[in-house]
């Protein structure tokens, strides 16, 4: 995602509600965000009601805003990949804290987010989607999943830059677990074939079934 542009977990953090010990690691700036990503979160955190949490991220943006111009167009948006652990992903992921599980759908590998962007505790999930390591290829084949929350997938539908992707239109609409407001809006976006497909389609919801018959009829 472009500097300057809202992501998913800057989202959350502006929202509030955030647990403290997550909001800490943010103040603290290991999560692995982006440059822009930092300030924003360190600029809200500031005045966190948390003593330290507000200390720790106005130090922080001290730091962040008397650096020198860096000359890279987004400082601090590449994360180095993590060195190889010990044990499935699955059995790493099952042993961390959700302030752990979060920094690490930020910073981990492809197999760890396939994973993370399915955990229970929303933060971490929507964490997933805004990893700086996150690719299209890989919101395609989330927008695919019939096993993430309805939340997840009514991101990447509220998402203008994901939206360019055709793929990820189709996924989403094709995946019955995506909320029927969602799939309805990218319904005009699809091309005839899979608008054909959708509509004799039973494992989607009945309301984006029936759309898609009235899209086929001449007007």
């Amino acid at each position: 995602m472009e500097a300057g542009a809202g992501t998913p977990l800057l989202d959350l953090f502006r929202k509030g509600g955030v647990d403290r010990d997550i909001r800490l690691m943010a103040a603290q700036g290991v999560l692995g965000l982006r440059r822009f990503e930092q300030v924003a979160v360190c600029e809200l955190l500031a005045n966190d009601a948390d003593v330290e949490v507000a200390r720790e991220a106005a130090a922080l943006l001290r730091t962040l805003n008397s650096e020198a111009q860096d000359t890279a167009p987004d400082a601090g948006s590449t994360v180095p990949d993590d060195e190889p652990e010990e044990g499935s992903a699955l059995q790493r992921i099952a042993a961390m804290s959700p302030a752990q599980r979060l920094a690490r759908a930020m910073k981990g590998t492809r197999e760890e987010r396939a994973i993370l962007v399915r955990d229970p505790n929303r933060i971490v999930a929507v964490a997933v989607l805004s990893s700086p390591k996150v690719t299209q290829a890989e919101v395609e084949s989330i927008a695919k999943m019939a096993n993430v929350s309805e939340d997840i997938l009514r991101i990447i539908g509220n998402t203008r830059a994901w939206l360019k992707n055709y793929a990820i239109v189709s996924a989403l609409t094709k995946n019955s677990k995506t909320p029927v407001g969602v799939s309805l809006n990218l319904l005009s976006r699809l091309l005839e074939k899979d608008v054909k497909a959708l509509s004799t389609d039973r494992n989607i919801p009945e309301p984006l079934r029936l759309a898609a018959r009235r899209k086929l009829v001449p007007s």
